[in-house]
């Protein structure tokens, strides 16, 4: 920085100390700026706040968006393009409804519902994730544009405006100190910086009609998203309608009690039968069992790689399954051995089995070989 640039540096820092603990007053601007100003500060607090709720809106789960923003990091890092989506709860309720639902059968009336409504409970996510891409696009990104460009422009001017009102009131205050020059050349620099920064600013209030065109496209989005979900849930209603009428419907079943000595005697009738193949199949079983199979001793072994090699390296041992949810995460049964590569912060281990690797939580495995400080 040049002599006259420390100078002038010199001169802010006076002029404000000298506001602030002397209490003296410096040029003030017209109510009209002042007005202006006013707007766009509160402009530029509502829409940090406004990203940040709307992000909220879109994903309430706070340890999720923080999982999901590591798991992001970590793929643009290695180049991966594809990134990982926000578990939608809609989707994880209706995993849990048609796994339960298999397993107890389409024989079961409840069973059968519970895939109607895990299908439909999918279906909500999908439509979830088509109001968080639209969203961004139409509301989240132009709001971005808004903080990076505009609002920070006028910002840049604001803070020079103030810059030059202190070194003019700095000048001004030491009049006949300082050379008229200096004075009149502070004078044109502080009018051209306030009249830069009110153009830009009431350029920009002019035009807030595009922040209203932003909000309109976020209600368009909720509006989809809402009569999308009312569409797949009146549907899901008439079909659990239908599942309950035509249980009604069905004759009841009479229970028929099976006695333990029915039981007993059905098992002897077959033991009887089957006494003579039994007795066939004895020597056969006999010769068989009498042979002393051997193996050779092996050590234990992870995968194809030998649990003493594993223990030459950074490695831990799985206390539970863990089945991955998101891409990049890495799946493992208790008990397998994981090779440690790094440790991506204090709650996720990132390791190797089997040629893969990925994710995973510390809470889930017991070290046996730390990393390397």
């Amino acid at each position: 920085m040049s002599v006259a640039g420390l100078k002038k540096q010199f001169h802010k820092a006076s002029q404000l100390l000298s506001e602030k603990i002397s209490g003296a007053e410096g040029t003030k601007l017209d109510e009209d700026f002042m007005e202006m100003e006013r707007k766009i500060e509160v402009t530029n607090k509502s829409v940090f706040d406004l990203l940040s709720k709307t992000t909220e809106y879109l994903q309430p789960n706070p340890a999720s968006r923080a999982k999901l923003n590591m798991l992001n990091t970590m793929s643009k890092i290695r180049g991966q393009v594809k990134t990982t989506g926000y578990p939608q709860t809609e989707g994880l309720l209706g995993d849990c409804m048609l796994l339960y639902g298999h397993e107890l059968g389409e024989d079961s009336v409840f069973g059968c519902a519970l895939l109607d409504m895990g299908e439909a409970m999918r279906q909500l996510a999908d439509v979830k994730d088509s109001l968080d891409i639209n969203v961004k696009q139409n509301f989240i990104d132009p709001l971005h544009n808004l903080q990076d460009k505009d609002l920070k422009e006028i910002t840049h001017h604001l803070k020079k405006l103030e810059g030059r009102r202190l070194d003019f009131d700095y000048k001004k205050k030491r009049q006949g100190k300082i050379p008229d020059e200096e004075i009149r050349q502070a004078v044109e620099k502080f009018e051209e910086s306030k009249e830069l920064a009110e153009r830009s600013m009431f350029n920009f209030l002019e035009n807030d009609v595009e922040q209203v065109c932003q909000l309109s496209a976020l209600i368009e989005a909720a509006v989809e998203y809402h009569w999308q979900s009312s569409e797949i849930l009146e549907e899901l209603s008439r079909k659990l309608q239908r599942t309950i009428s035509a249980a009604s419907s069905q004759p009841k079943r009479e229970f028929k009690p099976k006695s333990i000595r029915s039981s007993m005697e059905t098992l002897d009738n077959s033991q009887h039968n089957n006494l003579s193949y039994s007795s066939s199949q004895k020597s056969t079983a006999d010769h068989i069992t009498s042979v002393q199979l051997s193996w050779p001793e092996s050590p234990t072994t992870n995968g194809n790689i030998h649990q003493s090699d594993v223990m030459d390296q950074p490695c831990c041992r799985s206390l539970y399954d863990f089945e991955p949810e998101n891409e990049g995460e890495l799946g493992f049964k208790e008990g397998d051995i994981i090779i440690l590569t790094n440790q991506i912060d204090e709650n996720w281990y990132e390791g190797m089995i089997n040629g893969d690797s990925g994710f995973f939580p510390i809470n889930y495995v017991d070290v046996i070989v730390p990393l390397p400080q």
